[in-house]
């Protein structure tokens, strides 16, 4: 069984610090943010923000951040290191904000974590105003769906990504680096038919690949559909 976020929060901090990991800062941080330059954002939620590092990221644009993570010590964490932020220790299927507060609701590879995807959603939806933007980067569907022995070696010596069960919702292990977590396979259409199902419109959808980093690990992000990114907005 694994650890969980709240003992592997020590691990998550060393690993991601404040500079973030291969696919944070060679893949989805520069399309995220160029999602929101420009576009005068105000206010902003940041939904399972973790120790806070896009917050100060989204900070630095000068929007008002309030970041909201089930982890007491990845909330203690952000705090500490953005003292002007506001930050909350609440899942995101229970959380508590103002209700049409915010001109941007961003959740950063956070939806994979939440085990009711669905109250997870309501309550980014409803902490939107009209017009708001809600801002996703997730890990693609066709890469959890590959979990947890992703890489596999043909007889023939040929490395390749397989997936199975690609339709059936699921609990994964994701184990790295002293991190021992639960991700939540989903098919795609679940994400798309929660956020249709609130009368978002999308407006953006990307698959990033990676804009630098070591060749061989680049390589092996641009043979596997690993994250996309989707921007939904809420009707005036």
């Amino acid at each position: 069984m694994a650890a969980g976020w709240d003992a592997s929060a020590a691990a998550w901090i060393a690993h991601i610090g404040s500079e973030g990991d291969f696919g944070r800062v060679h893949i989805l941080d520069a399309p995220m943010l160029a999602r929101v330059r420009g576009r005068g954002f105000r206010t902003g939620l940041d939904v399972g923000c973790g120790e806070g590092r896009f917050c100060r990221m989204l900070a630095a644009e000068g929007i008002a951040m309030t970041g909201v993570d089930p982890v007491a010590a990845l909330v203690k964490q952000a705090q500490a290191l953005h003292p002007e932020g506001r930050y909350i220790a609440a899942p995101a299927e229970t959380m508590v904000v103002d209700a049409g507060g915010f001109d941007l609701v961003v959740s950063y590879l956070s939806l994979i974590d939440m085990p009711d995807l669905d109250a997870g959603v309501a309550r980014m939806v409803a902490a939107l105003r009209p017009g708001g933007t809600l801002l996703i980067a997730n890990l693609n569907s066709f890469n959890t769906a590959g979990m947890p022995a992703s890489w596999r070696t043909s007889p023939t010596g040929e490395r390749y990504f397989a997936i199975d069960h690609y339709l059936q919702e699921r609990d994964v292990p994701a184990v790295w680096n002293g991190i021992d977590v639960v991700n939540h396979h989903r098919p795609m259409m679940r994400y798309m038919q929660a956020f249709l199902g609130h009368g978002l419109q999308l407006v953006h959808f990307d698959e990033p690949a990676p804009g630098g980093g070591p060749a061989e690990k680049a390589d092996r992000y641009r043979r596997v559909p690993y994250f996309h990114i989707m921007e939904w907005q809420r009707p005036a």
